[in-house]
């Protein structure tokens, strides 16, 4: 089935691709991937840069025959690349199991989000790629690949820009179900944050600081997420007071969009993410940046962005602090060092959201900062830097070079980053 390429979820950018094309079954998919010039893999459309556009052909898995098959005895589910978060995380719940984390919105497709090195958040939880034991890929050659956790190539296999093919099935990591309580607070300093780092993030399972730096000291919220089979935090050292009203992370929007708060346990998939699968995520209208950074630069991090705080405050939606544990990956953003990330949702204003960005690039740098692959970045900093921060790049090339030898996957969001 033929269509045209349309546009990234926030509409900013427009494919270049003259067709996507959505095959209906694994042979199908191969006789595109093989016959194709140029050709990119699209997920759920949720990037903001060109990192899945081509001048060729777009595929995407979402007419794929959906499989999700619960391994106990390993414990991975064996699943379809095409479908979304939030899908799989149902039909887990509805056998008993459950993922280590979940992205900000379950609305992200499962191949889409590995290959990009989407994430969740806590300190003890790696990226969704980190907890991925094996992929098959269809490649440009119409061959059918697998690669599994203690191949010597796999650390190269799963966050690979669409690099390799065709991310068609997947084996996650998962656990027994379990339930999270959500529970929003206020009164964050961001000189709290920055002299003990630890006590705010060890509040919970995974926790957000939000501000929209109208205020330069003072956070607007916390969010809180907690495993209620695990010990937290104590918010009440920090000073912290419980939110009176469901919150939404932008200031002015309504909280229905947003996962159950005020502290009700629920199923990890109905809290890990902010946003419910059956809303419109995030803000709607927006732009997205995020950078993650070695754990131990945070503060300097913060300092950065209070000096920046007037001229971000007026395109800002709002900016999330989280982090993130260490990974393998060698195109991953946690490689060996656990991270804290900074993510930015702007208004729609592009021009001025761009001006902005090497400003950031500029401060975050030192600090060995790396930029989300998904998402709006100074493109001529990360390709200036590329090669020391990505000192595997050389071996992500010979796999590159392996499975798609005639380069069809490859694109100039690529070239330009010297990737």
């Amino acid at each position: 089935m033929s269509s045209p390429a349309g546009a990234t979820w926030a509409k900013n950018l427009e494919y270049s691709a003259r067709e996507l094309v959505e095959p209906t079954g694994v042979e199908e998919l191969a006789a595109v991937l093989s016959g194709a010039d140029r050709v990119r893999m699209l997920g759920s459309r949720h990037s903001f840069n060109r990192v899945a556009d081509t001048t060729g052909t777009m595929v995407g898995l979402g007419r794929m025959p959906v499989q999700v098959e619960v391994d106990e005895d390993r414990r991975v589910v064996r699943t379809s690349g095409g479908i979304t978060f939030g899908e799989l995380g149902a039909r887990l719940q509805e056998q008993g199991w459950a993922l280590h984390a979940m992205a900000s919105l379950p609305h992200i497709t499962v191949a889409g989000g590995v290959s990009t090195d989407t994430h969740g958040s806590g300190d003890g939880a790696p990226s969704l790629a980190e907890g991925v034991a094996a992929v098959e890929v269809v490649t440009t050659g119409g061959e059918h690949v697998r690669l599994e956790r203690g191949d010597e190539e796999f650390d190269g296999a799963v966050v690979a820009l669409g690099m390799l093919g065709a991310l068609v099935t997947l084996e996650l990591d998962i656990e027994p179900t379990y339930d999270v309580a959500q529970t929003v607070y206020d009164g964050l300093t961001w000189e709290q944050v920055a002299t003990d780092l630890d006590a705010v993030t060890g509040l919970g399972t995974s926790v957000s600081v939000f501000t929209d730096w109208l205020d330069r000291d003072r956070t607007t919220q916390v969010w809180v997420k907690q495993r209620v089979d695990r010990p937290g935090g104590d918010p009440d050292a920090l000073g912290l007071t419980v939110a009176g009203e469901p919150r939404h992370p932008h200031r002015g929007n309504r909280a229905d969009s947003c996962t159950e708060q005020g502290g009700i346990p629920g199923p990890w998939l109905d809290r890990l993410p902010h946003f419910r699968l059956e809303f419109t995520p995030s803000n709607g209208a927006e732009l997205q940046s995020e950078w993650l950074l070695p754990r131990a630069g945070a503060a300097a991090a913060i300092e950065v962005l209070q000096g920046l705080a007037a001229q971000m405050a007026p395109v800002l939606h709002g900016c999330e602090m989280r982090t993130v544990a260490a990974g393998r990956q060698w195109l991953g953003m946690t490689q060996g060092v656990d991270c804290v990330a900074f993510h930015f949702t702007w208004r729609p204003e592009q021009a001025a959201v761009t001006a902005l960005l090497p400003r950031i690039e500029a401060g975050f740098a030192p600090l060995g900062a790396r930029p989300h692959w998904a998402k709006l970045f100074a493109e001529d900093a990360l390709a200036g830097r590329v090669h020391e921060l990505y000192p595997q790049l050389a071996r992500v090339r010979a796999l590159r070079g392996r499975l798609d030898p005639r380069g069809a996957l490859r694109n100039d969001f690529l070239d330009r980053l010297g990737i």
